[in-house]
């Protein structure tokens, strides 16, 4: 028999504030028409005066808690996948462990647009490894904070939002027809940091700082690697593009999303895509997605989910998951 971490619970969160492409024009030298066209994106939410990162983790958590049948008390361990934590310390995944009270062990995973699954492969590692039953993993972002309002190439791409899903050891026979994560594929290359960033922190300029981004190269890496870290994973579970039902992206771009299912040979109708009414939300993008489409009752039993992402670093990486 082989241990695997098995999808039990998904949920998610949407601040109540949403932002029409309309209102981004009144705020910045853009257009609805121009916004489209470059991302897909139509709207996006925005978070509430002194509504914060864990706030939206809380909701997406209990969401997933809810769909799983589970209490709090029933969580091992919990993970954040976030770049805009509360505050530098302590972390968001510890201020959720103290609102929900979930027993166990909590920490956040920063790996920005690439941090769902980063944390989903660290969550698989500790179920695999026998540490932990059943882990609890969120994506949770408010990336409305740290928009530069005077770069209309970005500003107008990001929003707010998180999901979660619960994660649970079970046994199988150690073949690609198991449920659960089949395999994982994680990969950074710091050369190219200068391509998305922040331009603050706490040992630089001691300030937050606002995202930085080379909106036309992290394109062409975006479109490579993606493609390649999915079918590598696939390649580590003996299995092929051909094989997956579902691609859940991240929520970039409607252009990457795109062009990376046709470099994969995906038809777009096996394609989740919800960035036209999120934007991209970050390590919240993934599970928001798997979330909304799981509501729309889009995945059958025994499907198999292919999860990538890319983000600063940068990082990226793909799971392979049955349902």
């Amino acid at each position: 028999m082989t241990r695997r971490a098995t999808l039990r619970g998904v949920g998610h969160y949407l601040p109540a504030r949403v932002v029409e492409n309309s209102e981004i024009e009144t705020m910045v030298d853009t257009t609805d028409e121009w916004i489209k066209t470059r991302s897909g994106i139509e709207r996006r939410h925005f978070a509430a005066e002194g509504e914060l990162t864990s706030d939206l983790a809380v909701h997406a958590a209990t969401a997933a808690l809810k769909d799983a049948g589970l209490d709090a008390s029933d969580i091992d361990a919990l993970i954040v996948a976030t770049s805009t934590p509360d505050q530098t310390f302590p972390s968001v995944a510890t201020v959720v462990q103290g609102k929900l009270g979930t027993a166990g062990f909590a920490f956040d995973v920063q790996a920005v647009c690439a941090g769902f699954v980063y944390a989903m492969s660290t969550a698989n590692a500790f179920i695999t490894s026998g540490q932990a039953q059943r882990v609890l993993v969120i994506g949770a972002e408010t990336f409305s904070r740290i928009m530069n309002w005077d770069d209309r190439t970005t500003c107008v791409l990001f929003g707010d939002g998180a999901g979660a899903v619960v994660l649970e050891g079970t046994d199988g026979a150690g073949t690609s027809a198991d449920a659960g994560i089949l395999s994982t594929d994680l990969n950074s290359d710091g050369n190219f940091g200068d391509l998305l960033y922040v331009n603050g922190g706490v040992s630089s300029t001691q300030t937050t700082g606002v995202l930085v981004m080379q909106g036309k190269e992290v394109f062409r890496h975006a479109v490579e690697k993606l493609a390649k870290t999915a079918e590598t994973a696939l390649e580590k579970a003996d299995l092929t593009p051909d094989d997956v039902d579902w691609i859940v992206p991240h929520q970039a771009n409607s252009r990457i999303i795109t062009r990376t299912a046709q470099k994969m040979g995906v038809a777009m109708d096996r394609v989740v895509m919800t960035v036209q009414d999120h934007g991209n939300t970050s390590a919240a993008s993934i599970p928001l997605a798997l979330s909304v489409a799981k509501s729309e009752g889009k995945f059958t039993q025994g499907q198999l989910l292919v999860m990538e992402a890319i983000g600063g670093g940068l990082a990226w990486g793909a799971v392979v998951l049955r349902l």
